[in-house]
């Protein structure tokens, strides 16, 4: 299992867990890439957490949505109602958001079906998350559940993907590169 952990401050409020001990615990866990998201905060303090967070760890740090505050990580990740914010046609948003970050930046978006995978496969991207695989506690309003079916549609990309949605460590699957688990790790 390679992990992605996603660092959500809400999670991280509602559970008392401090940046530093999120930290500690992805380390712990192996953790190759993460992401940091906040839906609430102004952009000053989503900053300051980037900055916090490169401070503690040197592998690659992903920023939700806030992709004008990629020179502080490594890269960005947009779901298709972020990409679809930047423009309504989301190939143009995709290319609206590489020319803005460059193409030595990590460039990640959310995909949840076989047409939006395939889509993908024609954008220039680093990578895809699949899913929900399973319902989840952190994201209410989850209208896809793919199941046993995310390895097989995750076989279809040509991207790197991670696998999104209720994951567990102990999940296995085939096709899918990154196992992203949230408040998973803190169990």
């Amino acid at each position: 299992m390679r992990l992605y952990a996603l660092c959500d401050q809400e999670m991280l409020d509602a559970k008392g867990i401090s940046i530093e001990e999120f930290i500690t615990i992805s380390r712990q866990n192996n953790a190759e890439i993460i992401q940091y998201r906040n839906k609430t905060a102004d952009i000053a303090f989503i900053k300051q957490q980037l900055i916090a967070i490169r401070r503690l760890y040197d592998g690659f740090l992903i920023v939700n949505d806030k992709y004008e505050l990629v020179e502080f990580c490594d890269g960005v990740h947009l779901g298709q109602e972020d990409l679809r914010a930047i423009d309504t046609d989301i190939d143009k948003a995709v290319k609206i958001v590489r020319s803005v970050i460059g193409k030595d930046k990590i460039l990640g978006i959310s995909t949840h079906n076989e047409a939006e995978v395939l889509q993908a496969n024609e954008m220039d991207l680093n990578y895809i998350g699949l899913g929900a695989l399973r319902g989840t506690k952190t994201k209410k309003d989850v209208s896809t559940i793919l199941g046993d079916n995310l390895d097989k549609i995750a076989s279809l990309s040509k991207h790197y993907v991670g696998a999104i949605g209720g994951v567990q460590k102990d999940d296995k699957f085939n096709h899918v590169t990154y196992h992203v688990i949230g408040s998973g790790l803190l169990v």
